[in-house]
């Protein structure tokens, strides 16, 4: 006896494009494992996945009515596939192209870093030497610096020049607001501010920043 899964040709469609979708999920799992264990190459891999992804949105989009979750579809099936889940519908790019952009915004990210660290340099640099020496005006100066330092990932924590803004905040904090820094201990903040400048310049990376 033969059993009908559709009773017209608009329920055999769906049933066809759940068979079609069940076989892309499995498809994309069974290429994510074998891109994490280096049996396929990224390139190989970025061809395939991109595939995958583009007919899985055009199916995904024409079954938006009777499949309006994918997570739901893959449960009812018990089709235990996190990877794909993740690849097709969190993500929705292969994750060569993930790992490409990452890094392209660690890099525009830390360009970023470097220039807001330079600027707070020379601004607390400059207004030393504009004689701004009071405890509210160069406290909070100081205190840019160390934060956007602390926030470059290519600086050691012993940098020279995280310490020495540490230990100048930490003297400051001590005083009172209108207290003024003497000569003595404003040049030799400016002196400790162009000697981390030039070690933080020395340590940056040759190329790009």
């Amino acid at each position: 006896m033969e059993v009908k899964l559709w009773n017209d040709k608009r329920e055999r469609e769906m049933y066809e494009n759940f068979a079609e979708l069940y076989a892309i999920i499995k498809a994309t799992e069974k290429l994510e494992k074998a891109y994490i264990r280096d049996i396929i190459s990224p390139s190989e891999y970025e061809i395939e996945c991109q595939k995958l992804i583009v007919h899985f949105k055009t199916l995904a989009s024409s079954l938006k009515d009777t499949v309006p979750s994918i997570e739901r579809f893959a449960d009812t099936y018990k089709m235990d596939c996190p990877a794909a889940i993740n690849r097709l519908v969190i993500s929705g790019v292969p994750a060569t192209v993930e790992h490409r952009a990452a890094a392209a915004a660690s890099t525009t990210t830390s360009a970023a870093i470097v220039a807001e660290c330079v600027q707070n340099f020379i601004t607390a640099m400059d207004s030393l030497k504009l004689n701004m020496v009071a405890v509210d005006q160069v406290h909070p100066l100081l205190s840019d610096l160390s934060s956007s330092l602390s926030k470059l990932t290519i600086l050691p924590p012993d940098f020279e020049g995280k310490i020495k803004m540490k230990e100048w905040i930490a003297r400051l904090s001590k005083m009172g607001a209108a207290d003024e820094l003497t000569e003595q201990q404003a040049r030799q903040l400016h002196f400790d501010l162009e000697s981390s400048y030039n070690s933080f310049m020395a340590a940056l990376p040759n190329a790009g920043t």
